[in-house]
């Protein structure tokens, strides 16, 4: 998805500009016709789960995922090419949208030059997996993302079911494939995310035309039918920002998307599947992680892989099934069972005006998450190329510098009692991650019988803890010895007021500081 800001701009100015009168669309989506039949999956591999709902709620979260903490995400594709950010593919056909007005400038009429034009464009010349994924492990990832195919409706493997894919058009190579040996060569657990449910509904753009000269109804490319197959057939169930329009009804749709998914399943044996939304097409969506649950159990023996979805936008959220992922935001205090959020360190794709997040602000929210039970999953922006820009090459260079010191604080942790202290609270909910936080904001995780203490910002002279004060409700043992990790023991008194700790002036990590702390 994309943040609301963006996908709010189309929902009722479209209409208009993109030549489709709200009393037309209302008098085609009430027209009566004989509903289709639903879609039903065939069956696939044989295993303990089934799409039942009570079936799939027996699944657990594994282990590796629940250690991992931090996983990276390629969220990259041809859509980098132009230069502008997120959801470029849809709003190039929006007359009145900046990408629009972009896309003409630059490349032609979206009539005459259309996306599948674009597509050709994009070679990832410099993209190097094996050097990227050192950074990445570096940087403290346990577990990778590559993006299998976005709401563009361009596969990044090689797809048996759809000739718009990264083998056959564009960098002629098999991209998921690649991302796929080369973390799996460095031990981390791989995923890929999939955006086609939202596909169907979201490409209507691409269908219309200017209501103005000089092409004045003139259509755009994506209606012309030698495209269907790229930019779907001709329907009038526009995604117009509201949470039940994101999946289609259309069981053909259906179909699509299922045969592809379990083709992305079955190529890459993932140990992750993002959806993004909630699980698409009711039982369909299910068959398709029973199917990977299934072949999980098949190659391990017993069941490790996750299913990540989201409260948000159409389709079924079952949180017992698989983790909730969060987009950029977080829950609010500890949740019982593990999640997810994520986020970028930029736009979702390359923009070259981009504003970035800092090292300090991508720490801190990996802090607050990992203190909730949660992990973070980090998009690191990369240039169409797929080279990277100065920010996310300075974002991974810091955070492998903090985690060669702090890594103990966040791998292998699990929550404390009570996720944190300090000023600043998080808002809970997707889209809601500008939280400034300040030295004196504190978060805490466990591990081997040991209490971290992250500071959400480089401290002065003295750490206060109150949750650790003499008699405080969480942990009756007294303070036995506090550390600094990378500089060693430091000084501390245990009052009535906080657990005081002094810290060196000079610090052996910057952006948050991590403290051990042990009991008698």
């Amino acid at each position: 998805m994309s943040d609301l800001s963006k996908r709010a701009f189309i929902a009722t100015p479209l209409l208009a500009a993109a030549g489709l009168g709200v009393a037309r669309l209302a008098q085609a989506q009430g027209s009566e016709r004989p509903a289709p039949a639903p879609y039903t999956p065939p069956p696939l591999a044989q295993g303990p789960f089934t799409a039942a709902v009570d079936s799939l709620r027996a699944s657990t979260v594994p282990t590796w995922f629940r250690d991992a903490k931090l996983g990276i995400w390629s969220h990259w594709g041809p859509q980098a090419v132009p230069g502008q950010g997120d959801w470029y593919a849809r709003f190039m056909y929006v007359p009145g949208h900046p990408h629009y007005d972009h896309h003409v400038k630059t490349y032609g009429h979206p009539s005459e030059v259309g996306y599948k034009d674009l597509l050709k464009l994009w070679k990832a010349e410099r993209f190097e997996p094996d050097a990227l994924m050192d950074r990445y492990v570096a940087a403290g990832a346990k577990y990778f993302v590559s993006m299998g195919v976005h709401h563009d409706n361009f596969d990044l493997w090689n797809s048996r079911h759809h000739r718009w894919n990264a083998t056959q058009v564009g960098p002629m190579r098999d991209v998921v494939g690649d991302w796929s040996r080369a973390a799996r060569k460095r031990g981390l657990r791989f995923g890929v995310s999939e955006h086609l449910g939202a596909s169907h509904n979201w490409w209507w753009t691409s269908h219309q035309c200017d209501q103005f000269w000089p092409k004045l109804g003139v259509a755009y490319d994506g209606a012309k039918p030698e495209n269907a197959d790229l930019y779907h057939e001709p329907h009038n169930t526009p995604y117009l920002n509201r949470g039940g329009d994101w999946y289609t009804t259309n069981p053909k749709f259906h179909e699509i998307w299922y045969r592809r998914i379990i083709d992305l399943i079955d190529s890459h044996q993932p140990d992750l599947l993002y959806s993004d939304g909630g699980i698409p097409f009711g039982a369909v969506g299910r068959a398709a992680i029973a199917h990977l649950f299934n072949t999980s159990v098949h190659r391990n023996g017993e069941m490790q892989a996750v299913y990540n979805h989201k409260a948000l936008g159409s389709g079924e959220f079952i949180r017992e099934i698989g983790v909730q992922d969060v987009e950029r935001g977080v829950l609010e205090g500890i949740n019982a069972l593990p999640w997810q959020t994520d986020t970028s360190n930029g736009d979702w794709f390359f923009s070259e005006h981009d504003r970035y997040k800092t090292p300090a602000q991508v720490l801190a929210m990996l802090c607050d998450i990992v203190s909730k039970n949660g992990n973070m999953l980090l998009n690191v922006v990369q240039r169409a190329d797929g080279s990277l820009p100065p920010e996310s090459d300075r974002l991974l260079t810091e955070m492998a510098a903090w985690m060669t010191v702090n890594a103990p604080a966040i791998h292998g942790t699990r929550p404390w009692k009570v996720h944190g202290e300090g000023p600043t609270e998080a808002a809970g909910g997707a889209f809601k991650e500008d939280t400034a936080y300040t030295p004196q904001d504190l978060r805490f995780t466990t591990r081997d019988g040991a209490l971290y203490a992250l500071t959400l910002g480089e401290p002065k002279g003295q750490v206060n803890i109150v949750s650790l004060r003499s008699g405080n409700a969480q942990e009756s043992r007294p303070v036995r010895r506090v550390e600094l990790l990378g500089a060693g023991p430091v000084r501390f008194r245990q009052t009535a007021q906080a657990l005081q700790v002094e810290v060196p002036e000079r610090l052996p990590s910057r952006h948050v500081s991590a403290l051990r702390i042990t009991f008698a």
